[in-house]
């Protein structure tokens, strides 16, 4: 290959134009698509899906180290159930504490103590759940598990290296750290920025006119983390303490045999004069008459509440600069949010980065990150200040309706996004799987090993669709007729599947040790971009795996039996719970993000014409935001 004088026109031997994905570099300058600032769960998160994916990925880190103690301790059942697409998170589950009940305790009229309320954390009444309790295990322990999950896959953090700046080009983005120990600089390019490094984001400065909007608050608060001696009765529980006159405390148990006490802290006290000695002694004064002592303390911190959302999560002159985690909300850490939410950005943001760096997304793509992901951030606050202020008040009977009233976004799988044009509104939806929801849990049998399983969560996310043909009856036409209008040239869907096979070919997805057990594999023998799944109530006798159309009989691990109602949490069929049923003449089509929220639902008469009509439906639904590259 040769260049033009012309400045960036590339030509081969032949004197024919090439396309440069990127600026030329200096050759000693590394090259990465996607740089994250950050190791934290949000950095961390978007890193080892990046990398899972196949892109090209560099993590920057000031810190020497990961966290070794303290910060965030809380996962809510929805990362729980995220985690397991991924193929995380056991490790975390068997060692860390859970939590299913709340203890509310409050000044009697003569000034002592008593427990006002004890309720189920997650009732199943309440709220639909595979794991009904918050899981306590310190931040440090999921750092560790993406560290370990990126070191598998050949990638390590960057340590003890700050972000200092950044340069944009015509196509990429100059990127300038400075290495902490010898204080060299380092240049490298890439394609995308994100800032995950928390409040005081130094990428947040990159983006012109960008800055966290809110009001901090007066309420001063103190964070204690150890071994403590205590005849205090629910300290094994997730329990507030209301003293009158001294003040609340959030009791959190922890793994170890430790506990996190939030101390809440009156009297015109700052924060510069808010010693480890007075928090303590304030903790056992809001507790007495019962007695509290610590055998040892592992962290210590301090902070005043406040809440705040960026204006802005891209930069909206390149949209090659992103904002995630705490760099584009902050809040008070009581409902263990935080490094849930945050790590639900880049959980939102890697799978549309990594199809827009294949080419095969259409810009639209990538503006929904900002469009869904502050809408969720403002929730967060607004619902922050409430329960913030309810916790400080004290109020037994109002702190439990207003959890009651948001329990579905205080355990993640009530977190939905507006409609947009990855989530239409459909007149279709009578069901618990809406557009721009979590799908509730289901169990169906898989047919081809007769295992019961947790159809939400059985395909793993490998930054693939997965499209859920409903059909009652297999021998229906419709079923058919779709299959074959999907599988024509002409069709955009099998386009796109093309594409994307050569994609992955030629920058394929990185394995793990674990893929070994898993075989994601046989979640793509069709596509690298749609894993297909049929969801039929048939007896499994009635039919086989081989007679069904290719599409389907060529993906045997996604053949599903509707047929363990007994099994599921509510003892419903998957039809029902996720479309208010069927009827003998309909089927149906759910196209699931790759992120697991649902996408789109339309129902259809179970005929020939209306399954060529359904693969019409489909191709317009992603043509809307994909494309084949050129």
């Amino acid at each position: 290959m040769t260049v033009n004088t012309e400045l960036g026109k590339a030509v081969n031997g032949h004197g024919e134009p090439l396309t440069l994905l990127r600026p030329m570099a200096d050759p000693t300058t590394p090259q990465c698509e996607v740089c994250v600032v950050g190791a934290g769960p949000a950095g961390l998160m978007l890193a080892s899906n990046l990398v899972r994916f196949g892109i090209s990925t560099r993590i920057v880190d000031e810190r020497p180290t990961s966290t070794p103690v303290g910060r965030a301790d809380g996962l809510q059942p929805k990362t729980l159930e995220t985690l397991r697409m991924m193929r995380l998170g056991d490790n975390l589950t068997r060692l860390g504490t859970k939590v299913y009940d709340i203890c509310m305790w409050a000044s009697s009229p003569d000034g002592q103590l008593v427990r006002s309320g004890r309720e189920v954390h997650y009732p199943a009444s309440a709220v639909d759940l595979l794991d009904p309790y918050i899981l306590l295990c310190h931040q440090g322990m999921v750092e560790s598990m993406f560290v370990d999950d990126l070191r598998f896959r050949g990638v390590e953090v960057d340590r003890s290296t700050k972000f200092t700046s950044c340069t944009a080009g015509e196509d990429a983005l100059t990127v300038g750290c400075k290495y902490n120990v010898t204080h060299d600089d380092k240049f490298f390019v890439t394609n995308y920025l994100v800032g995950c490094d928390g409040a005081h984001s130094q990428v947040r400065r990159m983006i012109p006119d960008a800055y966290a909007a809110g009001t901090p608050q007066d309420s001063l608060w103190g964070v204690l983390d150890g071994e403590v001696d205590t005849d205090f009765p629910d300290i094994w529980s997730k329990t507030v303490v209301h003293a009158a006159d001294h003040g609340s405390i959030l009791v959190i148990p922890r793994e170890r045999n430790k506990t996190r006490l939030y101390i809440e802290i009156k009297g015109g006290a700052s924060s510069k004069s808010l010693g480890q000695e007075y928090v303590m002694q304030r903790a056992a004064t809001i507790l007495t008459p019962y007695r509290i002592a610590w055998k040892s303390i592992e962290w210590f911190g301090r902070y005043q509440v406040a809440q705040r959302v960026a204006n802005r999560f891209v930069d909206p002159v390149t949209s090659r600069i992103f904002l995630a985690g705490d760099a584009s909300h902050a809040h008070s850490p009581k409902a263990a949010q935080g490094m849930n939410t945050s790590m639900h950005d880049a959980w939102n943001l890697a799978w549309k980065l990594n199809l827009s760096l294949r080419g095969l997304a259409k810009p639209v793509l990538l503006s929904t990150y900002e469009e869904e992901r502050k809408k969720i951030a403002h929730d967060l606050v607004d619902f922050d200040v409430e329960h913030a202020n309810e916790i400080a008040r004290g109020d037994a009977a109002a702190l439990a309706d207003n959890f009651r009233k948001n329990i579905g976004f205080i355990s993640g799988v009530g977190v939905s996004y507006a409609p947009n044009i990855l989530n239409p509104l459909s007149a279709d939806c009578t069901g618990g799987a809406l557009p721009g929801c979590n799908p509730l849990p289901a169990k169906v049998t898989r047919y081809i090993d007769a295992n019961p399983v947790d159809i939400q969560t059985d395909i793993p996310a490998l930054g693939q669709f997965k499209v859920y043909l409903v059909v009652p009856d297999v021998s229906q036409d419709f079923l058919g007729s779709l299959c074959a209008s999907l599988s024509t040239p002409t069709s955009l869907v099998s386009q796109l599947s093309v594409a994307a096979r050569h994609s992955y070919a030629t920058k394929p997805r990185t394995a793990g040790p674990e893929d070994d057990y898993f075989c994601p594999e046989r979640y793509l023998t069709v596509s690298d971009l749609f894993t297909f799944a049929l969801i039929t109530s048939a007896d499994k006798n009635s039919f086989e795996i081989a007679n069904l159309p290719p599409i389907l009989a060529n993906s045997p691990w996604t053949v599903y039996l509707d047929d363990a109602a007994a099994l599921d949490t509510q003892g419903r069929s998957c039809i029902d719970k996720w479309l208010g049923g069927l009827s003998a003449g309909e089927a149906a089509i759910i196209n699931v993000r790759p992120d697991g929220y649902v996408g789109s639902v339309k129902r259809f008469a179970s005929t020939a014409t209306a399954g060529a009509e359904a693969a019409q439906w489909m191709d317009a639904y992603y043509g809307s935001f994909l494309q084949v590259p050129q």
